[in-house]
């Protein structure tokens, strides 16, 4: 199977393989685990989005051309009517020069003290709700040090499809932690097992894909150059 057809959206999501974890989840249906529902964080994501989108001057028919999004679309996201998938998520962050983390509500957090703790049941956790992709925020104080932590979670024969490319100086590395992991980054592409890591600049159109039956968990750490 091709690369570029495996990294659409033809896979079948299949059934999640993977028990999830206690905490709060972006979902379609608007149900969680967790006292912070689904809708809430699907509310703060298009309060995050409206937010940035005006800061920018931006109308959202603007949005729509500069990150290749339906106006419809932005607008029930904005709403928190509708929880997009990892590559619409993507698209928008990147139009708005923001991260997914600041977007879910993970903004920055300045080190007041020794330490910044963040407790299990209080990640941000984007869940896609075509395939069950999940992105666990994990960093304590994301993009202090200029660089964030992230867990993802590929169901069984699930693909994020190729995500928009980052900023030129933008890396990612990433150890998988269970499971066979493909990755795809321009025209290459990289199976990586289950304790294999992989580094590479992320200013090219990349992403990730399950072609196993069993679930895929890997751990992420993203840096952003200025």
């Amino acid at each position: 199977m091709g690369d570029k057809i495996f990294f659409g959206r033809n896979l079948h999501c299949g059934q999640r393989g993977i028990q999830r974890s206690r905490s709060a989840v972006i979902e379609q249906d608007g149900s969680a685990d967790e006292p912070r529902h689904g809708d809430d964080l699907a509310g703060a994501f298009g309060a995050n989005v409206r937010r940035r989108r005006e800061e920018a001057g931006l109308t959202l028919e603007q949005l729509s051309t500069q990150s290749s999004v339906s106006r419809a679309m932005l607008s029930k996201v904005e709403r928190g009517e509708k929880s997009p998938t990892i590559g619409v998520a993507s698209k928008i962050a990147h139009a708005l020069d923001a991260s997914l983390s600041e977007l879910i509500g993970g903004a920055a957090a300045a080190a007041s003290g020794v330490a910044v703790v963040m407790r299990k049941n209080d990640r941000p956790v984007f869940r896609d709700p075509d395939t069950g992709f999940e992105r666990h925020m994990v960093s304590a104080a994301p993009g202090a040090g200029g660089g964030e932590m992230v867990v993802h979670y590929l169901p069984a024969q699930v693909s994020t499809g190729l995500l928009p490319a980052y900023p030129r100086g933008s890396e990612k590395q990433l150890v998988v932690l269970d499971g066979t992991l493909t990755v795809a980054i321009g025209g290459i592409t990289e199976t990586l097992n289950t304790g294999d890591s992989i580094f590479f600049q992320a200013d090219a159109d990349h992403g990730f894909a399950n072609r196993t039956n069993a679930p895929c968990e890997y751990i992420m750490i993203i840096s952003r150059r200025s």
